[in-house]
């Protein structure tokens, strides 16, 4: 007697919907190539408003990062990520892994993808993969773009630290490198929710900025210190623990516990996502 678990000669799972097949769908898309030129265009632009505007204001005697943008191409790449980590960078996360699974179905494209056939497990594992490599590729774009333009515009040498000291070219180069790691664990929050929603929703504008508002209602939380340490568990309490990288002496416990937060609350959005998409009733 034949049973319903027969499949046709040589189908693998593993072998549907390939990743190079879905990166190369997903990097053809407007939205891709927009928010590419959007942060490869942001080094230029400050890059014009520090000509225009001059050396960077003092304020009394507080410094931060904003006043030695002009430093060095080291100093100019720190700052683009000191000003584009609270939210611009949020962006292309949400917009990459909450753009996903939603968009298909708005395309009525999903349940032909399923019907290829294509395990949900497998689709979702193939988008996860390139949402979150497209994420990580935006982030290194950005510091990269701003290292070239600031060293062409202020010279290759060390990064001047605020509160005084300097770090050797190469030593900055690394730093930097660890803070753009950081920037993107602390940002698989953002990533979670919106892979999230775009299982749940038909609609990948819901799921985007669905993501981008939560996260900024926890940016909110975290200004409020009535909560005292109940901040503590805030993914973005510690989004700028990466400034104790680029110190004379790093201090790593604020970006480890900043880490731990990020990878527990995204670990346990990627499951709610997998799990329920593998019992949604699939009609779109």
């Amino acid at each position: 007697m034949s049973t319903l678990t027969e499949v046709a000669s040589g189908y693998q799972a593993g072998r549907t919907l390939p990743l190079r097949v879905e990166l190369v769908r997903q990097l053809k898309r407007r939205r891709t190539l927009i928010m590419g030129a959007i942060l490869a265009v942001l080094p230029f632009v400050l890059l014009i408003a520090f000509a225009v505007g001059g050396e960077p204001d003092k304020r009394g005697n507080q410094v931060n990062l904003m006043d030695t943008a002009t430093a060095s191409g080291a100093n100019f790449a720190a700052v683009n990520l000191f000003v584009s980590a609270g939210f611009l960078l949020v962006i292309p996360v949400a917009l990459f892994c909450g753009d996903t699974v939603a968009s298909e179905a708005s395309w009525s494209s999903l349940r032909y993808l399923l019907a290829a056939p294509v395990p949900r497990a497998r689709l979702l594992w193939s988008k996860l993969v390139v949402g979150l490599g497209l994420s990580l590729a935006a982030m290194i774009l950005l510091p990269v773009m701003a290292l070239a333009v600031g060293t062409a515009a202020y010279g290759w040498g060390p990064l001047e630290i605020p509160t005084g000291g300097s770090l050797a070219p190469g030593t900055a180069a690394q730093r930097l490198v660890v803070v753009v790691a950081f920037i993107f664990v602390s940002q698989l929050v953002t990533a979670g929710l919106a892979f999230w929603l775009s299982t749940k929703t038909d609609a990948p504008l819901g799921a985007v900025g669905g993501a981008v508002g939560l996260t900024i209602v926890g940016n909110v939380l975290d200004a409020v210190t009535a909560l005292g340490d109940w901040r503590h568990f805030l993914p973005a309490h510690w989004q700028f623990a990466w400034a104790d990288a680029i110190q004379p002496r790093p201090e790593w416990s604020g970006m480890i516990q900043g880490t731990a937060i990020s990878i527990t609350y995204a670990l346990v959005l990627f499951a709610l996502a997998f799990r329920g998409f593998a019992r949604k009733d699939v009609v779109s």
